[in-house]
């Protein structure tokens, strides 16, 4: 089947296309602004990819156009249509389909599929779950929102049987790890990805408002959770964060599952000690020690929800504590990019203030109440674009000594927002208009033994190396 992916450089669009390239599709696809790192993997495998959504690429005439969910049916300022590809598609009558679905009816099938949902932490627990099953020699298949370091790749279909059956249900049935997105599937399917996946392990990691863009409020994205419970058969396995009253109230509205919980300890499964070095105790027995390089409660969190599905598919807690002793994260996790000076540089992926606050948490503990940390954001996503959490900053940038805000495209006052830290020069907490402004900022205040922590889930105008070299100087 020759496929023509529209969209292919995102995250999900781009292991979709890898994905079906390994099991032999021929694959071609379009972006606007075609862009690393995934325009270079996909290269690499041989994908060959246009720059913007021409109506010309119906010429390729392909056996399927994967319809995106960047594209829409969107209007230029002149009327004309934003992706005239798109419109061309449906002139013309030519079948079309979304990622999610196309995966699910192609890739997914016959297999055991272990899907991890969650406002945050979805990218380094379906990570950690993979690795806990590769560890284990089960080969497993994958598409993860990132970069694990134990893989190098974002995607792989993993073994065509599964080497190691387990005596559970369809137990030979090969294993897939997919992180499961509740942002909707395409302009013509505003159901949430995950509805797709029919997984018969799912991990609801933990649930907080997002997606401001999509979702009017937080019980409108609890309902698209509970389409994600109502898909997991009787056999099946639902691992649910015993913190969270979001996710008691999804599965008090119906779960016809098996439910293992964590976190909380009075949960099937939780963790008593330190984030970095931390006994697992299951139902009052304790059965595994977790010792490795990862901080923060959050990751602790993470790891627990990674064991208590990898248990569902026959992995024992003490095999999986193994796995995790040498997991090495994913990039852009607390992702160290340098040292000048004795001044290091972190590239973060965290975005809402939760995961802000969380992250920043998880690098106090380590680091001590002595070192200085400096927090460098951007509130690129759709929701803090539009202010919907600016009142939560300061509460998210609470644990850093200062904090430095890229206010470029935003409708909100940022100062304002940040106001209870104190906002200017000699304060807690500055704001720039631009990249060299912010670099600026940053690097008269940064000294030797500092912590600079940039976060944001976009390229942050490469303010990493920016920021490296004017320490440099």
């Amino acid at each position: 089947m020759h496929i023509h992916i529209l969209g292919i450089c995102g995250t999900f669009m781009g292991g979709l296309a890898a994905l079906a390239r390994e099991a032999g599709h021929k694959v071609t696809g379009c972006d606007a602004g075609v862009y690393p790192p995934m325009s270079d993997q996909l290269r690499a495998l041989g994908i060959d990819l246009i720059e913007g959504f021409g109506a010309d690429q119906l010429a390729l005439r392909p056996d399927m156009f994967v319809v995106g969910n960047v594209v829409s049916r969107a209007r230029l300022a002149d009327g004309s249509p934003k992706f005239p590809l798109m419109e061309a598609i449906l002139d013309a009558g030519l079948p079309y389909t979304s990622g999610p679905q196309w995966l699910a009816e192609h890739v997914l099938q016959g297999r055991h599929v272990l899907a991890v949902a969650g406002t945050h932490g979805k990218t380094t627990t379906t990570s950690m779950l993979a690795w806990i099953l590769e560890s284990s020699g089960q080969q497993p298949g994958f598409l993860i929102g990132g970069v694990p370091l134990n893989f190098g790749v974002s995607a792989r279909l993993g073994a065509a049987q599964r080497p190691a059956p387990a005596a559970a249900p369809l137990g030979a049935a090969p294993l897939f790890v997919i992180e499961a997105d509740e942002y909707d599937t395409a302009f013509f399917d505003k159901r949430s990805k995950f509805v797709h996946y029919r997984p018969r392990t799912a991990v609801l990691n933990n649930l907080e408002f997002d997606h401001a863009d999509i979702f009017d409020d937080l019980a409108a994205i609890e309902r698209q959770f509970h389409h994600l419970v109502r898909t997991v058969p009787p056999s099946g396995r639902v691992v649910v964060n015993g913190l969270e009253e979001s996710l008691a109230r999804v599965l008090r509205t119906g779960c016809w599952s098996e439910v293992t919980s964590f976190g909380a300890a009075v949960s099937d499964l939780h963790a008593v000690g330190d984030p970095q070095a931390f006994d697992v105790v299951h139902q009052g027995q304790t059965v595994a020690r977790v010792e490795w390089s990862l901080t923060g409660v959050h990751n602790q969190l993470n790891a627990l929800a990674a064991m208590a599905a990898a248990h569902h598919v026959g992995v024992a807690p003490e095999q999986a504590a193994a796995a995790l002793g040498s997991f090495q994260n994913v990039k852009r996790r607390m992702e160290l990019r340098g040292t000048v000076g004795g001044v290091a540089v972190y590239d973060d992926f965290a975005h809402h203030p939760t995961a802000l606050r969380t992250t920043l948490d998880g690098l106090r503990r380590t680091l001590g109440p002595g070192a200085r940390i400096l927090a460098v954001f951007e509130p690129r996503s759709n929701t803090m674009k539009l202010g919907a959490m600016k009142s939560q900053l300061p509460w998210a940038l609470e644990p850093a000594d200062l904090a430095f805000c890229h206010t470029a495209g935003l409708d909100w006052d940022a100062a304002q927002a940040l106001a209870p830290l104190g906002v200017g020069p000699g304060q807690r907490a500055q704001t720039a208009p631009d990249i060299d402004t912010l670099v600026a900022l940053v690097t008269q205040a940064a000294r030797p033994g500092d912590h600079v922590v940039c976060m944001s889930n976009g390229g942050f105008g490469g303010i990493h190396a920016k920021l490296l070299q004017a320490l440099q100087k």
